[in-house]
């Protein structure tokens, strides 16, 4: 006698030798569906391919982007950074509560294990309820989930590294200030003395002061604050702190956590001197 054993495929997208074939961005809870969505047309935005998945609880998502060939998992990353930062410019909330984390989760092999696992889709039990089915824009399973994945492009590597210099060199990739690497600057010369490009000014007009709670971490009141300098603001939360990227390459995304009255920034102690950096503004003090 034979005995259905339900059980859950899943793979490490993070290679031996610290490629990957895929990237995947994980959306979760509340708000999944928009915020999925504004990704998704970040994507679009950028001509980057991108497939989304509903997860197999139905209550999150996942965006797959896949590449021709192996990419350096960091590399990946970068991408998948650039588009968060490109979605969160049309919503600013992204970050605070759906968006979860990237796959692959590390830049390096953790040592002695893996990486994430991240469950493959079209998972058989729960396709019997509607879930870890690839949807359209109006968030219907595709009739073919199987025709619409062969129809699904994929990035070479120079199309991702392209898209990733040029978000560099132009300070639009990631909520922290990410060094330009002189091999890939075509005028290293241009470079001011940090090696590190500046991201243009926010627009629009900005309060005069900027009033900040110290305490155990820092508190920044989101009633009436600039959307704009909100948005730089969350993006600097979001991601990896610089000075825990340098100690800990393998750490993983750090995502803010808010309240109905306050933003929360996580990381303070390394974060402040960035804090003060990104809200330097004429006038704001």
């Amino acid at each position: 006698m034979s005995l259905a054993i339900p059980f859950v495929a899943g793979v490490y997208p993070l290679l031996e030798n610290e490629t990957c074939f895929f990237l995947a961005i994980h959306f979760d809870k509340y708000g999944w569906q928009e915020d999925a969505s504004a990704f998704v047309r970040a994507c679009r935005r950028l001509n980057v391919p991108a497939a989304l998945e509903r997860s197999r609880s139905g209550q999150g998502g996942h965006v797959w982007i896949f590449f021709e060939e192996v990419v350096t998992a960091a590399l990946a990353r970068r991408l998948g950074s650039l588009l968060l930062t490109d979605a969160m410019e049309g919503r600013p909330d992204i970050g605070l509560d759906s968006y979860d984390r990237l796959f692959p989760s590390q830049d390096t092999m953790p040592r002695g294990g893996f990486g994430n696992l991240i469950a493959l889709p079209l998972q058989k039990e729960p396709r019997e309820f509607g879930n870890s089915v690839f949807l359209d824009d109006d968030f219907a399973p595709w009739p073919d989930q199987w025709a619409f994945l062969a129809s699904m492009g994929r990035m070479g590597r120079a199309q991702v590294e392209r898209i990733v210099r040029e978000a560099e060199q132009g300070g639009r990739i990631l909520g922290v200030r990410v060094p330009v690497h002189e091999d890939e600057e075509t005028e290293p010369w241009t470079l001011p003395a940090s090696r590190q490009r500046k991201e243009p000014p926010i627009e629009g007009e900005l309060p005069p002061t900027l009033e900040l709670v110290l305490a155990d971490q820092v508190y920044i009141a989101k009633q009436g604050l600039h959307p704009g300098l909100r948005n730089r603001l969350l993006r600097l939360a979001a991601f990896q702190n610089p000075e825990r990227l340098r100690v800990f390459r393998s750490c993983p995304l750090i995502t803010p956590k808010g309240t109905c009255s306050s933003l929360q920034m996580l990381a303070i102690v390394q974060c402040r001197e960035s804090l003060a950096w990104r809200t330097r503004h004429p006038g704001l003090h």
